[in-house]
């Protein structure tokens, strides 16, 4: 079951559902979803996998992609890194279902990961990684607000060539909400119009 924790245009997120190990079992184990992660080398078994959907189901801050008007299961995001003293916190996500690549699904759901971050983490960086061969997710991220902010170079050999590794980062003063704010002033205006 889904519950809508942040809403945005096409999508929304919702807390992990650990039932939903075999789909994400399905998609791990398809290549051309996971050549773009770190873990496309695995073998992951419908085991294996319940086990990780249940660790990520059970930290605090995962969540499922989810169509928001069929309610479909579209892949993960999240922080899988974070650090509350230095304001800090890592992306992490991957759309699973084909069928929604390149309709901007991504950049909506990114949207409302770091709205979530900024304002209610309270974050001041949010970053990531993504290996220079995966131009679609690099441009995702470039749309969202991310800036390039260095390079690992040669850190992944994949078919025979060595690819960059690139860190992306964004502050909470390059981002504006998508969601947050609006609940945050609709909530604020019904108290004034009722004073």
């Amino acid at each position: 079951m889904f519950y809508k924790k942040l809403i945005g245009k096409q999508c929304y997120l919702s807390p992990i559902d650990k039932e939903h190990y075999s789909q994400y079992t399905e998609w791990v184990n398809d290549m051309e979803v996971s050549i773009g992660l770190p873990f496309s080398f695995n073998i992951l078994t419908e085991e294996k996998e319940r086990e990780m959907v249940a660790n990520l189901a059970n930290k605090d801050y995962h969540f499922a992609i989810v169509d928001l008007k069929t309610d479909q299961l579209i892949g993960n995001i999240g922080f899988p890194r974070y650090n509350h003293i230095h304001q800090i916190g890592t992306v992490g996500v991957f759309i699973g279902n084909k069928d929604f690549w390149s309709k901007a699904y991504g950049q909506d759901a990114m949207n409302l990961l770091l709205d979530f971050g900024f304002n209610l983490l309270n974050f001041y960086n949010i970053n990531l990684t993504v290996y220079d061969y995966n131009k679609p997710a690099y441009h995702c991220y470039k749309k969202v607000g991310f800036k390039e902010c260095g390079r690992l170079r040669g850190a992944k050999m994949i078919a025979g060539k060595r690819y960059d590794e690139i860190f992306m980062d964004i502050t909470r003063d390059e981002y504006k909400s998508v969601y947050v704010n609006s609940i945050v002033d609709e909530r604020n205006n019904s108290v004034q119009k009722q004073s």
